[in-house]
């Protein structure tokens, strides 16, 4: 097996359009035609064989599962973390790994003000009472939430998205806080103030996530941090899962500590803690922060064009490895 015979594995659906891309630069495609993405032995008996991989960010490809697939030297993953991948195990194999950054920015930030909205106007809440059919008319008091105008919003981890989210910040006049672990230049987080996190917990109404998952940043957000928030704070996570403690999260959602949450990632997802499923003051989605039609595309043709890189002998254009 060469890069001159190059046969990718798919192991998550995807466009037909980017399937012909690949075929028309002369890749043997076995693609995976199903909603789930594939997992564990069922991901290893497409790839077998193969000298590249697709996936997105729902296969865990580990260093047991690499140790199965002796011909692979190129794996492209659909989204900008990449966490699943061991990219250590794949580095000691001569594996390249790459990712889509930069495609995704712009329309995960719009997902992000989505859940904040969503969380801060009780919009799912006071939808789901209005389909059961409990409106009788308008109460003065009633469904009463938080106003973004104006607020104070704080951002923890100002990368790409991070700052997509500020820029936006602007028009609603709020007042912008984030908490990297370096200070930015101020060219690079314009109208944005660098603070500590405990200060940024503390004095913000709105804290959105956007870091990426790591040993470091596990449970980020647990116990001591919520109980530092605002009893009326909306916490919106569009990072991944692990970087919120989602039982310390139920439990401060349940007893008033903080006063909503936005979320789009989860902890084990797709399985969700059932207390955070029965909480009417918590918005959640099924990770769908990318997810519309131009940016999904735009996604997975990205990933396309890192293993045609490859293919040709380049450096794909967003390695990580």
């Amino acid at each position: 097996m060469t890069a001159n015979s190059p046969q990718v594995a798919i192991g998550v659906r995807v466009f037909p359009e980017s399937i012909a891309k690949l075929q028309a630069a002369g890749f043997t495609v076995r693609a995976h035609d199903s909603a789930q993405a594939l997992q564990g032995a069922d991901l290893v008996a497409l790839a077998k064989g193969a000298n590249s991989l697709l996936v997105s960010a729902s296969s865990r490809v580990d260093a047991a599962l690499l140790e199965q697939l002796p011909h692979l030297r190129m794996i492209a993953n659909i989204g900008v973390g990449y966490n699943n991948i061991d990219v250590a195990a794949a580095q000691a194999r001569g594996i390249q790994v790459s990712n889509t950054p930069d495609v995704l920015t712009e329309t995960t930030a719009d997902m992000a003000w989505a859940l904040m909205f969503a969380a801060a106007r009780r919009i799912s809440e006071s939808e789901r009472w209005l389909r059961e059919g409990h409106w009788q008319g308008i109460a003065l008091d009633g469904w009463l939430g938080v106003d973004v105008h104006g607020s104070t919003l704080g951002i923890i981890g100002m990368g790409r998205i991070g700052s997509a989210i500020a820029r936006r910040a602007q028009g609603f006049g709020m007042r912008v806080l984030y908490h990297n672990r370096t200070q930015l230049p101020a060219t690079t987080a314009p109208n944005a103030t660098w603070v500590e996190k405990h200060t940024l917990l503390q004095e913000s109404d709105h804290v959105i996530l956007v870091v990426p998952y790591s040993p470091q940043t596990h449970h980020l957000i647990g116990t001591s941090e919520l109980a530092l928030m605002k009893p009326t704070a909306v916490l919106v996570n569009i990072a991944r899962g692990g970087v919120v403690d989602d039982v310390a999260l139920a439990q401060a959602l349940k007893s008033g500590q903080i006063g909503a949450a936005g979320l789009d990632v989860y902890e084990n997802e797709p399985h969700i803690h059932a207390e955070l499923l029965a909480l009417p003051n918590a918005v959640l989605t099924p990770h769908i922060g990318s997810a519309t039609k131009r940016t999904r595309l735009g996604m997975v043709n990205l990933a396309v064009d890192n293993l045609l890189d490859w293919h040709v002998g380049k450096i794909p254009r967003n390695t990580v490895s």
